[in-house]
């Protein structure tokens, strides 16, 4: 009777019946979750796409700002901040930094904001509003839109942190195959196409969050590498990963749904630009995520540990006054208008910056997951030379975060040209493009924050 009863433990085991709540037992996290409407309340110049002439006219779908907070056994807590918006500027980072820091005593390393990058939501940057028309007016709408969301994403923090409870951390991962690169090679260099034969990453991580047990779902934070940029019409709306999010949190009530956006710049969803579209890419990949659901997951047992870090990027050296005063003086935009931006920099400081202070953020769930935090809209070389060289049970690599300022190209793009390779500076404050040497610095900071020895204390 004993040998039979070990038989059947044994096989229980292996058919993974008990073996969730062995590792459910062990695990001690925290969880919790919020979300919060961000959709402007007025018309606003929409961000993303230069060709743009007027204001936004109406709303497809919401805006969300959502947060994830975590605790581990020893009391460490991590907090993931996603938003249905292009990008995560600087001081709206630094300012949420400084709130949590004396509220929640959340040092930065604690804090990820991701952006979903998509192009249907509003521009919040004043100088991507230079020349539209009413520009003043659209200037005053986007400060009083982002002192609102300053305060709602502090609110969603406050929420999801006031909601901790216990959970089980899993992590699994599926695929989904909408993406393609898009920097066609021609005679004349490259042009934005779709590409089959370029690189992608079609990877779709998964972090599952579930009561102790691991039955009940609570919340899935899911990424893809691909530009959010299925539509380029006047609506708001979340576009591809706004309506992945939906789906799953349709076919889940109750379960918060959150997007993080990976190294997608040079990659776009194909075909594009209809609802039909952006509903389908949205349902391919909460479909993927659901795929991913149902696969072995990988328990995370912990600890947490973070590491936020600066790399000092170089920029290749601008043009010389006189060439910046004669394309400042002709007709070609955005040549004109960057020219100008620098000469006033110029003006203003002596001298055009030469270096970006680039952040780099490492998270390590135990030694079961590592995710790491890139700054930039940058391209999938990174993500899949991280993951190669970080190979290890999980690797997560996500772009779009703590800091959206342009485009962050590879070697290999920087040498080849064209818009994410340099061209797309022009419309930034920045001087561009970037020295040779980016793509090794930030690799080799990355590396070194997620090789770090797990820390004894939060």
């Amino acid at each position: 009777m004993k040998r039979r009863w070990v038989g059947l433990l044994i096989a229980a085991l292996l058919a993974g019946s008990i073996f969730p709540q062995i590792f459910a037992a062990e695990a001690t996290w925290k969880a919790g979750t919020a979300a919060i409407k961000i959709t402007p309340q007025a018309s606003m110049w929409m961000a993303g796409y230069a060709a743009r002439n007027k204001p936004s006219e109406g709303i497809a779908q919401d805006l969300f700002a959502k947060a994830l907070a975590i605790e581990d056994s020893r009391g460490a807590r991590l907090v993931i901040v996603t938003m249905d918006l292009i990008g995560v500027l600087r001081p709206l980072r630094d300012w949420l930094e400084s709130q949590v820091q004396p509220q929640h005593a959340l040092e930065g390393r604690w804090l990820v904001i991701n952006a979903s990058h998509t192009h249907c939501g509003p521009e919040l940057r004043g100088s991507k509003l230079e020349g539209t028309a009413a520009a003043s007016e659209q200037v005053r709408l986007s400060a009083e839109y982002t002192e609102q969301l300053q305060q709602k994403l502090l609110a969603v923090v406050d929420q999801a942190l006031a909601r901790l409870e216990p959970a089980q951390l899993d992590y699994l991962h599926a695929r989904a195959g909408f993406a393609m690169n898009r920097r066609r090679p021609t005679e004349r260099g490259f042009t934005n196409a779709p590409y089959s034969d370029g690189p992608v990453d079609h990877d779709v991580p998964v972090l599952r969050v579930t009561d102790p047990q691991g039955k009940k779902l609570r919340a899935v934070l899911f990424g893809y590498a691909c530009h959010n940029t299925t539509l380029s019409y006047y609506k708001f709306c979340g576009d591809y990963a706004g309506y992945a999010q939906q789906y799953l949190e349709e076919a889940h009530p109750q379960v918060t749904a959150m997007f993080m956006a990976g190294c997608g710049a040079d990659q776009n969803p194909y075909p594009r630009r209809s609802e039909e579209l952006v509903q389908y890419h949205g349902r391919t990949l909460a479909v993927a995520v659901e795929a991913a659901l149902e696969t072995v997951p990988r328990p995370l047992l912990g600890p947490l540990d973070a590491a936020l870090e600066e790399v000092t990027l170089e920029f290749a050296p601008p043009p010389a006054r006189e060439e910046l005063e004669r394309i400042a003086a002709g007709k070609k935009q955005p040549d004109a208008r960057h020219a100008q931006r620098l000469l006033k920099e110029l003006e203003q400081t002596g001298k055009i910056r030469s270096t970006y202070a680039y952040p780099i953020q490492a998270i390590r769930f135990g030694s079961e997951l590592t995710m790491v935090a890139l700054a930039g809209e940058v391209v999938v070389d990174y993500s899949l030379r991280l993951k190669r060289e970080l190979a290890g049970p999980a690797v997560w690599i996500a772009g779009y975060s703590n800091d959206v300022f342009g485009y962050v190209p590879s070697h290999r793009v920087l040498k080849e040209g064209g818009y994410e390779g340099g061209d797309a500076m022009r419309n930034t404050s920045l001087p561009g493009p970037f020295a040779p040497s980016v793509e090794d610095r930030i690799i080799s900071r990355a590396l070194q924050l997620a090789r770090r020895p797990l820390a004894q204390a939060p």
